[in-house]
Parts: C-alpha cells; sequence; structure tokens
C-alpha cells in the first residue's frame, strides 16, 4: 500500500462505461467522478471496449475466446483481465455488476480494499432477465458477492441505500454510505440557441415535453406514452430514446408511437433514436416547456439534475431517489406512484399512474410563468446541492477510511 506522505493514494476506478463509450447514468457518473478525483488521487481507469487515449485509462476488449458466449459470461472475461490490470494499486472502485466482479477479484488478488458504488441493483431489475436470458443468474451472483464482500459500499441516494439494504439484509448498514449523482453546471447550463432544436424539426412556437433516456423497462417510457394521450393538442412530445434492452420493449415503444401519431398530430411527436451529443442534449432541454422522467426504478436519475441545471422545469415518479433531486413543488412535480414488491418496480394501479402523470405534465404546460420559476429553483439546487467537486471529496473521504 503507498505511503501517504511519499506519495498520492492510488485509486483504480473500475467501469464498463466510459467517455467516449456512453450510454448511461453510470458512464456519466465516470466521467465527471474521475475527472475531480484527479485533483485528490493518482486515478487510473479500467473500462471495456475500444483503446482510449487519455492517460491512465486503459480499455479491455471482450476475450476472443469467449465470442458467442452469453454475454455475462463474457463481461466476466473482461472482468478477470481488468483485476489483473489493478495491480499496485490502493484501492479499487467498481461500478455497476459489469465491473462489480473484476472489483471483488482484484480485492482478493492484490490485497486492497473494494468500494463498490450501486448505481442500480440486479435484484430489482428482474426484466433484465428478457435480456440476459441465463445470463441473469451470472450478472446477479457478481452483484451480489461484491456487495456482500465490500469494504464500502457508496449508495447515490438516500432510496439506494434503503434498497442496497433490503436486497442485501446481510451487509453492515454501517458499511453503505450515501454520495449523491453530481452534475457540471458548466457543461449543463441554458444553452438557448436554435440550431439542434429547428434541426430536429421541434416547433418554437409550441410548448414541448422531453424525455431523454434508453429504451428500458425502468424508463416507463411507455406509461409515458400513454400519458401523452391526455395532454393539451398543441403540445409537443419530445422523444430522444434509443438503445432498446431488448427487441419485445422495442417493438412496443414503436407501436405505442405510432398509436400515438395516429390519435395527435403527427407533427408533434418527434422521436430521435440516435444518441445526441451533450451539447445537442443541453440544447434541447433548455428549450422544453417541462422534462419528464417517468422511471418506475430510479436510484437516483442523473438525467433530472441534467434538466434543471438548463433551467426546466421537471415531472418525475416519487419513486428511489427521485425526491431527492426534484424538490416537489419548487424545482419540479412529483407524481405519486404505488409499486409491486416484488421488485419490478411495476404500478399497482398502472392507469392511475398514466393519469397522474398526464394531470403534472399538463399543470406546467398550462402555467408558462410556474415552470420557469420552477426551472430557476433548479438550476440554483443543482448547483449549491451537487458539484462534482464536493463529489470527490466525499468520495475520498471513504476511501480515507478504509486505510
Amino acid at each position: 500500500m503507498t505511503d501517504s506522505s511519499s506519495a498520492p493514494l492510488r485509486v483504480d476506478l473500475l467501469t464498463r462505461e466510459y467517455p467516449p463509450e456512453v450510454y448511461g447514468g453510470a458512464g456519466v457518473h465516470l466521467e465527471y467522478l474521475a475527472r475531480d478525483l484527479r485533483a485528490l488521487a493518482d486515478v487510473r481507469v479500467h473500462c471495456f471496449g475500444g483503446k482510449r487515449d487519455e492517460p491512465g485509462v486503459t480499455a479491455y476488449p471482450y476475450p476472443v475466446d469467449l465470442a458467442g458466449a452469453n454475454a455475462a459470461l463474457r463481461t466476466m472475461g473482461v472482468d478477470l483481465a481488468m483485476a489483473a490490470g489493478a495491480a499496485g494499486t490502493d484501492i479499487v472502485h467498481s461500478h455497476t455488476w459489469y465491473a462489480n466482479f473484476a472489483g471483488h477479484a482484484a480485492k482478493l488478488l492484490h490485497g486492497v480494499p473494494h468500494v463498490v458504488t450501486t448505481h442500480s441493483l440486479e435484484p430489482l431489475r428482474p426484466w433484465k432477465a428478457e435480456q440476459l436470458g441465463g445470463g441473469y443468474a451470472l450478472s446477479s451472483f457478481c452483484e451480489r458477492t461484491a456487495i456482500e464482500h465490500a469494504d464500502a459500499v457508496i449508495a447515490v441516494s438516500g432510496g439506494m441505500r434503503r434498497d442496497v439494504l433490503a436486497a442485501y439484509p446481510s451487509v453492515d448498514p454501517a458499511k453503505v454510505r450515501v454520495v449523491y449523482n453530481g452534475i457540471d453546471t458548466e457543461q449543463y447550463q441554458p444553452d438557448h440557441g436554435t440550431d439542434v432544436i429547428d434541426r430536429l424539426g421541434i416547433d418554437r412556437n409550441r410548448p414541448s415535453v422531453v424525455f431523454v433516456g434508453r429504451i428500458t423497462r425502468q424508463k416507463g417510457l411507455p406509461y409515458l406514452m400513454r400519458a401523452c394521450h391526455d395532454l393539451p393538442p398543441d403540445a409537443q412530445i419530445v422523444l430522444l430514446a434509443g438503445a432498446p434492452d431488448t427487441k419485445e420493449i422495442a417493438a412496443e415503444v414503436e407501436g405505442l408511437a405510432a398509436q400515438l401519431r395516429g390519435a395527435r398530430d403527427p407533427d408533434g411527436v418527434i422521436w430521435v433514436q440516435d444518441m445526441l451529443p451533450k451539447h445537442e442534449v443541453v440544447q434541447v432541454l433548455t428549450h422544453a416547456s417541462v422534462f419528464v422522467c417517468p422511471s418506475i426504478y430510479e436510484p437516483m436519475g442523473i438525467v433530472n439534475l441534467e434538466a434543471m441545471a438548463c433551467e426546466t422545469a421537471v415531472v418525475a415518479t416519487a419513486t428511489g431517489g427521485i425526491p431527492e433531486v426534484v424538490a416537489d413543488g419548487e424545482t419540479g412535480l412529483l407524481v405519486p406512484i404505488e409499486q409491486a414488491d416484488d421488485g419490478t418496480g411495476t404500478p399497482l394501479y398502472p392507469d392511475r399512474f398514466v393519469a397522474d402523470l398526464a394531470a403534472a405534465l399538463t399543470e406546467l404546460l398550462a402555467d408558462e410563468s410556474r415552470a420557469r420559476a420552477m426551472g430557476l429553483a433548479g438550476r440554483r439546487r443543482a448547483v449549491e446541492k451537487f458539484s462534482w467537486s464536493t463529489i470527490a471529496e466525499d468520495t475520498m473521504a471513504v476511501y480515507r477510511s478504509l486505510l
């Protein structure tokens, strides 16, 4: 272990996602956490995918010998290579089940503490069995083993901490710390330009509801699309939604989109399936009348912070860590939901949830000044409560407590 008096602490971050290969909130988290931790420690990043040019970042391809194998098994193959690559570290910090096995193996191999950040939990996403088949048992094994044997577990919200302790009751509650996700309010700030808006065909003279997210069960997109049938006729629905988890949910969303276009002005339903660059998403968020997050499972939801930082009012489900981000009645409106306790998060009363979602969106669409005030309050909250420099310091405090 490094002598802290003579050299900075070496921290190895283990992750599937890292720029430019980012498709979800965990990848966003790693981008900024690594950046701000570098001012405090010697940070090495180990990720999946193609070669990176960034100093201190090593990427690992899937093992050739596992080509064609189950996706979870191929992930574990990458994890073993990542564990070997962490030789010489003082501490390993893994993110999501994709890298949890690498962290656990590195802990055993190198005799160093292992910190796990929980961005989501496999027991609360049982629909992933559709995506992974038998690999879901492997992904669950990787996560459970890592969390139960970790030296510390970082939950990205108080809601996530409760979920960790409920899903893994053998974990010592003292080991589970809350360190929030953050937002870079320099990169995410209002952009009043119109080039992206115009290119996408968004009418600047009409109110708009914007959704940004992957097409996955947890994001609740089908509920939103049903709710949109009840929105005011002049409202535009803008869906920045791609990367479907399964063919089944892709087909379901395509069918719902066709129904929505058939029931409303088809020009007012804009679905962008490509992953837009960050600066383009910022402009779309800035011009939105309201941002919507209809998730049925969301440990925190960085995307809500992104919208808030762009001075946009938020309508979001009151689930998981979202109520810790969106201040109800101040920076947006929270939509109540009663959910099944089987781990799926499925609404017990889906029609009520859809109706409440439509009502909250309509309420803000009808009151432009209130929505604008909420947007301003949202940016203030993002700046004051969720800066990455603070989050990096809090993360370092977890590391130091283990050494």
